[in-house]
């Protein structure tokens, strides 16, 4: 392990990511450029002073899951990802496993949409990236641990934002879809060990997915309507798209509404106030 030049790529990295490329708030008294430690820290799911020791050249050797958390919140591009493991003394992700950086084409389109709440997710459902109006719309996904961040894990085991709101119906069909994409996943990557360990905490973790992975069906992600409830602006019913990258196996859900209608002047209101909260 090269713990003085991973020191430098991570300070370096740190340096080159705006807050609003990954769906944080700059604020007016920054003084760093780039984001703080306490924000990769907080991206990655790491306590601040960990961050602190690597940076500072005299951290213990982090695990694979370390440094993969690391290179999603720097936002590292494929080499730069493989240096900081091989710097780290570690193999880089090999292939055939998920691919967990965003995909540079992802970015660009998540970068653009500043009018629409858009998250990216990985082939397994992680949250993988995120704009400031999906901080808004959805809660801020930074405060979920970066291993937990999983829309499926949250959707059945709970520890998540908790704002989606279904009728039992709908219930009942997302919950089959959402097992058929893991299954879809699982088949295209199977031996991806993350997947295996989300797989058997799902199955051991709670009866409804355990009854439903044995059906053995597979499902692919497809557009819905679902309803947000808001803690200020209550339920906004939107219509959530999926938009397939096919490069990087990824995919950019986006949330908007019909013009005219009460979710569209909320989902206004929420472009002008951000993650701010309202006052009353």
């Amino acid at each position: 392990m090269d713990r003085a030049e991973l020191a430098t790529v991570l300070r370096t990295a740190r340096s080159r990511i705006k807050p609003a490329d990954v769906g944080l708030r700059s604020g007016l008294r920054r003084q760093v450029p780039g984001l703080r430690r306490e924000e990769v820290a907080q991206l990655a799911g790491l306590s601040v002073d960990y961050v602190v020791r690597l940076e500072q050249g005299r951290g213990p050797k982090p695990s694979t899951q370390v440094l993969g958390a690391l290179a999603r919140a720097l936002r590292l591009s494929d080499n730069d990802r493989d240096l900081v493991f091989r710097l780290a003394g570690s193999e880089p992700p090999h292939a055939g496993h998920v691919p967990m950086l965003v995909h540079p084409s992802a970015l660009r389109m998540l970068d653009r949409m500043s009018d629409l709440p858009a998250l990216v997710l990985s082939a397994k459902s992680d949250v993988l990236a995120w704009n400031p109006l999906a901080t808004a719309l959805l809660g801020d996904f930074s405060e979920i641990p970066a291993a937990r961040r999983n829309l499926i894990l949250q959707r059945f085991l709970g520890n998540g934002l908790g704002r989606v709101r279904l009728t039992p119906e709908d219930a009942k069909k997302t919950a089959a879809n959402c097992v058929g994409c893991l299954r879809t996943a699982q088949a295209r990557y199977p031996e991806d060990p993350d997947i295996a360990r989300l797989v058997a905490d799902l199955r051991s973790g709670n009866e409804g997915f355990e009854h439903l992975w044995r059906g053995g069906h597979s499902s692919t992600m497809r557009a819905v309507t679902t309803t947000i409830e808001h803690p200020e602006l209550g339920p906004l019913t939107l219509d959530c798209d999926a938009l397939l990258i096919p490069e990087a196996d990824q995919t950019i859900v986006v949330y908007s509404a019909a013009p005219a209608t009460p979710a569209a002047t909320s989902l206004d209101l929420l472009r002008v106030t951000g993650a701010e909260r309202f006052t009353h």
